[in-house]
């Protein structure tokens, strides 16, 4: 049975003055150390210092992300649950995350795009749902217990 323990943050609309939850990627870094750090004494896996990064930074480009390309963050979730943490974010855009090539058609380095591979590389398990409102949620799965092993 899996222990689990986290943060929902339920959100409104852009302006909506009674909305609650991370605004931006620090506020989303926080969140997730609350997460970790609230859970009851023996519960839930123990994390390294290198899966603390690993959350902190998927956390941030997730947010980023959501901001730049999705209309803002309409929604955030983290939890634990046995040797992963779980962190989920939605936007208003239902389209996917992309890949973009470093250089640009005309040879041109690009100063962005990068943040998506990083999600995917530090994460176990990600997912982009449609909303039925609209809008997605792109879940990531970072195991707490260190990398996970290549090509799984």
């Amino acid at each position: 049975m899996s222990q689990e323990q986290g943060v929902h943050t339920p959100t409104g609309p852009a302006g909506d003055p009674t909305r609650h939850g991370p605004l931006n990627p620090a506020e989303a870094r926080g969140a997730v150390r609350r997460a970790l750090a609230e859970r009851p004494t023996g519960q839930g896996a123990p994390y390294t210092p290198d899966s603390l990064s690993d959350a902190l930074l998927v956390a941030s480009e997730l947010t980023t992300n959501a901001m730049l390309h999705g209309g803002g963050i309409t929604d955030f979730d983290v939890e634990v649950v046995g040797e992963n943490l779980h962190l989920s974010v939605c936007d208003r855009e239902r389209r996917r995350p992309v890949t973009l090539e470093s250089v640009d058609r005309r040879g041109r380095h690009r100063c962005g795009g990068r943040g998506w591979p990083i999600v995917c590389r530090l994460a176990c398990e990600v997912e982009v749902a449609d909303l039925p409102t609209g809008g997605k949620r792109v879940t990531a799965v970072i195991p707490l217990l260190g990398p996970h092993p290549e090509g799984a």
